[in-house]
């Protein structure tokens, strides 16, 4: 397979993750309680599916389909991530969330009397859905980020349906979602999480330590605990689409 340049992959990683916070916190922001016709929890966890399963065929063959600064570590932490890759791609993935949360901005502002409110932003206490506690908050990210690095690096190794990872992945991210938009409004992502706290501001911003700790946490254990669960022949970067080796580690 052709070797990408960083600056590719980090524009394919950039890419993915503006989609991702563009569609995922777009359908919270505009469509969810949209009068009459609001997709509602349901909609929403499936637009954030529906970013990473498309997006992963359309630039998973040149950055691997990261999108998530903790995907990026977790597979690092399997070692299926180069080391020389993981800065450029953290940076990338933010900025991409922060432009695609200041165009989302953009669009929501030009509604008359539009309110930000908490702009898709994730919280804990008082800023969580259903007011669960920072303990509450903490479990959940962790346990969903790890069981999704868990997914990612079995549905990517060898022996998995070649051609095909992205379909289950983009569906656990649905099943995340369903299950922890009430709680935290469902992160996993540090940097979908950095896009839209920079718009809401105050307290969003003062909490958005837990989704960049329990996040990155739950991926790097899952990263570690793979490298002993699966064969170490299956331990190779792969992208989620064709699931063949890209880089040494």
């Amino acid at each position: 397979m052709t070797e990408h340049s960083t600056l590719r992959r980090a524009t394919a990683e950039l890419f993915g993750t503006f989609w991702l916070t563009f569609g995922g916190c777009g359908a919270a922001v505009l469509s969810a309680a949209f009068p009459e016709l609001g997709i509602g929890f349901l909609g929403v966890a499936f637009a954030f599916g529906l970013t990473v399963l498309t997006m992963a065929y359309a630039v998973g063959h040149i950055s691997g389909g990261h999108f998530n600064p903790a995907v990026t570590l977790g597979l690092w932490s399997a070692q299926r991530c180069a080391t020389r890759h993981v800065l450029p791609y953290i940076a990338a993935q933010v900025a991409g969330a922060i432009l695609a949360a200041a165009a989302l901005y953009l669009i929501a502002s030009g509604k008359p009397g539009w309110i930000p409110n908490g702009f898709a932003s994730n919280g804990y206490g008082e800023l969580s859905p259903g007011k669960f506690d920072v303990g509450a908050c903490l479990m959940i990210e962790f346990l969903a980020t790890f069981f999704f690095l868990f997914i990612i690096i079995g549905t990517t190794s060898k022996g998995a349906a070649v051609g095909f990872a992205g379909i289950p992945i983009g569906f656990a991210l649905v099943l995340i979602h369903l299950i922890s938009i009430p709680v935290t409004n469902t992160s996993v992502n540090p940097a979908r999480s950095t896009g839209p706290a920079l718009f809401a501001g105050g307290e969003y911003l003062g909490q958005l330590w837990l989704f960049w700790l329990a996040p990155i946490a739950g991926a790097m254990v899952a990263g570690t605990f793979a490298r002993w669960f699966y064969e170490p022949a299956d331990i190779v970067e792969t992208t989620v689409v064709e699931k063949v080796a890209v880089l040494p580690v």
